[in-house]
């Protein structure tokens, strides 16, 4: 039996070699178990998107409700100082007039007595 050298090098024959057909094929399969898995974690990452999208709608409006209750706190705060402040000068004033009134009442006092030892040998 003679070979052609034409055929060394034709391997389609060859046992375990696919055929063209049967290597498009295989390949079109692998393609489409891609496109499914693509498909399903494309899927998944929309829902994960939209979940996170409501996540940060809830905390944007619990942000803004926040910021709200912040302003109105600081706005007390700034309000409780001023008043007590007022009272703090308030306080301060009926304690000079309280010492003023002792110094007072201690002068009187000590003149009072004397008057008394004046008044007895």
């Amino acid at each position: 039996m003679t070979v052609d050298p034409l055929d060394l090098e034709d391997t389609s024959d060859w046992l375990g070699c696919p055929t063209e057909l049967e290597t498009i094929t295989h390949y079109k399969l692998m393609l489409e178990n891609e496109v499914q898995e693509l498909t399903s974690q494309l899927r998944k990452a929309r829902e994960d998107i939209f979940g996170l999208v409501q996540m940060n709608s809830q905390l944007s409006s619990e942000k803004t409700s926040l910021s709200r209750e912040l302003k109105k706190a600081l706005e007390d705060v700034g309000r409780l100082n001023t008043e007590t402040s007022e009272r703090d000068r308030t306080i301060y004033s009926l304690r000079m007039i309280e010492a003023q009134r002792d110094n007072l009442l201690r002068e009187r006092n000590e003149r009072y007595l004397q008057s008394l030892n004046e008044r007895l040998p």
